[in-house]
């Protein structure tokens, strides 16, 4: 496959990407290893409903959609056929997949309960399916019209299609109900017991299925749409002052489409989509503001660009390490531990608010993963997969 006569210039670089990438995985470290803090927001909803904790995911997959613009636009500048760039797309989504199956399943990894769905294999996906639909149409009214098919698309299927064996939601079934909805189903039926949530005698839901993966897409279209506008290169200040209005109308229209179709981070409803969006073009436009306007790029932001030129990495070891510290077993005081529940025994809990300690935990956790990224930081190394 050949590639059209395409444009020289250099791809552009946001350093405030790689900022807003850094605060979202060191966020997203924290609330995965928060020491069962008693904060909500430091918490996933229950089901419907939003925290500060269901927004860290669907910013990853937003930043992700900006890059991957950047990404292949740099690539073909660089003289990269559009079949290369095609190659390495799909290379690039099967080694997360498999990153992400290491992730779920270390350190034993049971075959009989093997998770094969997972925060790397719904980016994995996204990235495919986003990066695939640029390098075919790379304009920005495809990219809106497939966003708006994955949203209204994924509303039609999850209100109006009958669940099998429970009937009509809203009508035979409540509507949205935990286990009783189309998206669950279908996890149900492709991987019974090897769901996220296992029980004796049946699985729930997983909250990166299948199905859900069709709004997931969306949230990275929206990135790739801001990553389309981006490259046109206006003035910086008119260029903040848009993502902030952009941010505006998605939390409109995402809270409006929320009083029928409630936001709902396990099933990434649309109106999530769209309000997890809008905070996520909000904290884009203010650290924008901050670095490409103001020009305030040292000092605050050396932690948030070690984490966010290898937010993969960092990731991995944050997941990693829990696996092999709560498997290092011992006896202290006469009680069997591991090393992390004798760290917090013996550090955090003697901070008398639950809360404070549990945060104390998490944050001091985020700084210890942040120390092997630092190290490939200062050696330029930039770990891609």
């Amino acid at each position: 496959m050949t590639s059209p006569a395409h444009p020289t210039e250099p791809a552009r670089r946001l350093l405030s990407l790689d900022v807003v990438r850094g605060i979202t995985i060191a966020f997203m470290i924290m609330v995965n290893n928060n020491g069962g803090s008693p904060w909500g927001f430091m918490n996933h909803a229950d089901w419907n409903g939003l925290t500060a904790t269901d927004l860290v995911f669907p910013t990853f997959v937003f930043v992700m959609g900006i890059s991957v613009v950047f990404a292949i636009e740099g690539r073909l500048a660089r003289g990269a056929t559009r079949g290369q760039v095609v190659r390495h797309t799909v290379q690039r989504a099967l080694i997360l997949c498999l990153l992400g199956i290491v992730v779920n399943n270390f350190p034993f990894f049971e075959l009989d309960h093997m998770r094969f769905y997972g925060v790397l294999q719904r980016i994995a996906v996204c990235y495919l399916a986003v990066s695939l639909l640029y390098l075919w149409k790379p304009r920005a009214w495809p990219i809106a019209a497939a966003l708006v098919i994955a949203l209204v698309g994924y509303w039609v299927l999850v209100r109006w299609i009958p669940v099998p064996g429970a009937g009509m939601p809203g009508r035979d079934v409540p509507f949205m109900d935990v286990r009783q909805n189309l998206v669950s189903w279908v996890d149900r039926q492709l991987f019974p017991y090897h769901l996220y949530r296992d029980a004796p005698d049946h699985n729930v839901r997983d909250p990166e299925g299948l199905l859900s993966d069709l709004p997931a897409i969306g949230t990275a279209l929206m990135g790739m749409l801001t990553g389309v506008w981006l490259r046109t290169r206006r003035a910086i200040p008119s260029e903040v002052r848009t993502l902030a209005g952009a941010a505006l109308a998605s939390l409109a229209l995402g809270y409006l489409w929320a009083l029928w179709f409630p936001l709902n981070k396990n099933m990434w409803t649309s109106s999530y989509v769209l309000v997890a969006g809008g905070y996520s073009l909000a904290l884009l436009a203010l650290v924008f503001w901050a670095v490409e306007q103001k020009g305030w790029r040292t000092g605050w932001t050396w932690i948030w660009l070690v984490f966010g030129t290898n937010a993969i990495a960092a990731y991995m070891f944050s997941e990693l390490l829990p696996g092999v510290l709560l498997n290092v077993h011992f006896t202290a005081g006469g009680t069997r531990t591991d090393v992390i529940a004798f760290v917090f025994d013996h550090v955090f809990a003697h901070i008398p608010d639950p809360g404070w300690a549990a945060f104390a935990y998490a944050v001091s956790f985020t700084a210890v993963c942040f120390v092997p990224v630092w190290m490939l930081y200062r050696r330029r190394i930039f770990l891609k997969v």
